[in-house]
């Protein structure tokens, strides 16, 4: 691994460093995908990494390749003391509002969990319920934590194959290559075609 490689990491593992001094044993990371497509789930994970994890490349999902999530995803289940991912789909997000829906699948991320976390981090959420654990919330936390940083990637590569998967029901909309944001290839889709079971009604409301 290359010095510059070794920094970076370093420095995104200083909060998890600063817990361990304090005695804290397992140490959690939260993030969460697709609060902002047009169609689809909410998806948020939980993962809580061994202290000397150190896995090369981690960083905040949008700043990494499509085919690189795909590895890192493997390396860091793998590598994980516990993982966990809470799913709410378009039919509550709607219901409920994006909001409330990311904070209930955070919650179930956390209830999914078989070990359960001395600390979280979570990235910028607050007013959260985290099974009575306490918790840290940092701002743009994906880009600036190591454990938050690993949560992202495991919730945006677990809500891509989701909508892959979709893609295979509902070809016209091309969930696979934009995952269901609102690119305008997938706009001129709905405007063609209609709004099909996945899509959120609450954020298309706008366009048809």
């Amino acid at each position: 691994m290359k010095e510059k490689e070794i920094d970076r990491l370093n420095k995104l593992k200083e909060y998890e460093n600063e817990l361990y001094e304090t005695g804290l044993q397992y140490i959690a990371g939260i993030d969460e995908a697709g609060r902002g497509p047009l169609a689809g789930p909410v998806v948020v994970a939980c993962v809580i990494l061994p202290k000397d994890s150190f896995i090369e490349g981690v960083n905040d999902s949008k700043k990494v390749s499509e085919k690189k999530r795909e590895k890192l995803y493997e390396d860091i289940t793998n590598e994980a003391i516990a993982w966990g991912v809470g799913i709410v789909d378009q039919n509550e997000i709607d219901e409920i509002n994006i909001l409330n829906a990311t904070k209930k699948a955070l919650t179930m991320s956390i209830q999914s969990l078989k070990v359960k976390p001395d600390r979280i981090l979570v990235d910028a959420l607050e007013h959260i319920d985290t099974c009575g654990i306490p918790y840290t919330s940092i701002i743009k936390g994906d880009a600036k934590n190591y454990s938050i940083a690993a949560a992202s990637i495991i919730a945006k590569v677990t809500r891509d194959r989701i909508m892959r998967e979709w893609d295979s029901v509902y070809p016209q909309y091309g969930f696979a290559i934009h995952k269901g944001y609102g690119t305008a290839k997938h706009i001129q889709a709905i405007k063609e075609n209609g709004i099909c079971m996945l899509h959120r009604k609450s954020f298309v409301k706008n366009i048809i």
